[in-house]
């Protein structure tokens, strides 16, 4: 069996007051275009299916098509929400959906929702788990020890019955670590991992053969290859412009036998990074593009009305920066100040006297320096 996982669709963001909704609309085709090429029969899509909690009704509206197409070619779709989904609002109309094929699952109910396939290998079980916070765990659980999302999503899967000898596909949107290691993040996912409160680490997920994950931006395995992020179908921020973003094609044949592979999308509009003076991303050989640019001007001197003349051959741009010797000067500086700000009173006298003298404080001058500065915290200098 085939299956097409996808997440963090973001309808109806906007990216420096750029609505990005034709480019959506555009990407969604490609979308539906592998699905059929591939002859998938199912869609897993792992949330944040919208921007904001509250979608514009043209973001409402290009989900109905996209979940509309779907159906009508007979092609299933799981779909659960994230964190930056309304999960009441996301499922309206579920229940009639089910009759059509499209399986929506987003306000946790305290289970995860089981829906059986059957193929010539036997019975495939997809499981939902929508973006939980372990406060609402609780309410379900009231009698377990859940103090963080490790502990609600060990709850959660603990009291569910999972059968080893079939196999098992979970579609979840969490923050997934593998052995405390991070995943590759971007500057455009809501940042969940706070000291680790937010993590939830892959060896959870170890009874089922493939985990369809959401909320990171970058396409990547965590730990093993059958836990994977799928990464967004578009750029949404500068850290993302070097990513070639992609849908995940997971095929499953008998038990354990999973192979995944990516294929990339070709968005309407790239975004990419344009460098050089003024005058050189100005002159008449440059082609007018309607790419999603971030520009950095090189100029050492400023340029004035810099806007209006680049708008002309970047009228999709979205940044403007400067780099230059001043500029990086400013940016050492700040580094610097940023250093500084981390360090202690006394590890900052400690560094000044090594400086000034070229010997670092004995022990006995440390005990004194400690004492005046606790003096001084105690307001007795």
């Amino acid at each position: 069996m085939k299956l097409l996982h996808i997440s963090d669709l973001h309808l109806g963001k906007k990216i420096n007051g750029i609505d990005m909704l034709e480019d959506q609309r555009y990407i969604l085709g490609r979308i539906l275009s592998v699905a059929e090429s591939e002859k998938v029969s199912a869609v897993l899509i792992a949330g944040d299916v919208y921007d904001k909690h509250n979608p514009s009704p043209m973001a409402v509206k290009l989900l109905d098509e996209f979940l509309t197409a779907f159906s009508l070619k007979g092609i299933e779709v799981f779909l659960i929400s994230g964190n930056h989904d309304e999960a009441e609002r996301l499922s309206f109309g579920s229940r009639l959906m089910e009759e059509s094929g499209v399986h929506i699952y987003s306000s946790f109910d305290g289970r995860i929702k089981k829906y059986s396939a059957e193929d010539e290998y036997g019975t495939l079980k997809i499981h939902l788990l929508p973006y939980v916070y372990p406060e609402k765990v609780k309410m379900y659980y009231p009698d377990s020890n859940i103090n963080s999302y490790q502990s609600a999503i060990d709850e959660i899967i603990s009291a569910t019955e999972i059968n080893e000898n079939e196999r098992n596909i979970l579609v979840t949107h969490q923050f997934v670590t593998a052995s405390g290691v991070e995943p590759q993040q971007s500057d455009s996912e809501s940042r969940l991992c706070v000291g680790g409160t937010f993590n939830i680490d892959a060896s959870s997920f170890d009874k089922f053969d493939y985990v369809a994950l959401g909320h990171i931006h970058s396409a990547q395995k965590i730990g093993r290859d059958t836990i994977r992020y799928c990464g967004t179908p578009l750029k949404y921020s500068a850290s993302e412009m070097k990513q070639i973003k992609s849908v995940t094609i997971v095929e499953i044949k008998g038990k354990g036998e999973v192979v995944s592979q990516t294929i990339p999308l070709s968005p309407k509009h790239d975004m990419r990074e344009v460098r050089g003076t003024l005058a050189e991303l100005t002159s008449p050989s440059v082609q007018k593009t309607e790419d999603y640019i971030h520009i950095v001007l090189t100029d050492e001197d400023e340029q004035y009305n810099a806007s209006d003349k680049l708008e002309v051959f970047y009228p999709n741009y979205l940044t403007i920066r400067v780099e230059n010797s001043r500029t990086s000067q400013a940016a050492t500086a700040i580094a610097m100040s940023e250093s500084i700000a981390k360090k202690t009173p006394e590890e900052l006298f400690e560094e000044f006297y090594l400086l000034q003298n070229g010997v670092e404080l004995s022990d006995e001058k440390k005990a004194i320096m400690t004492e005046v500065f606790n003096e001084g915290r105690r307001g007795e200098i």
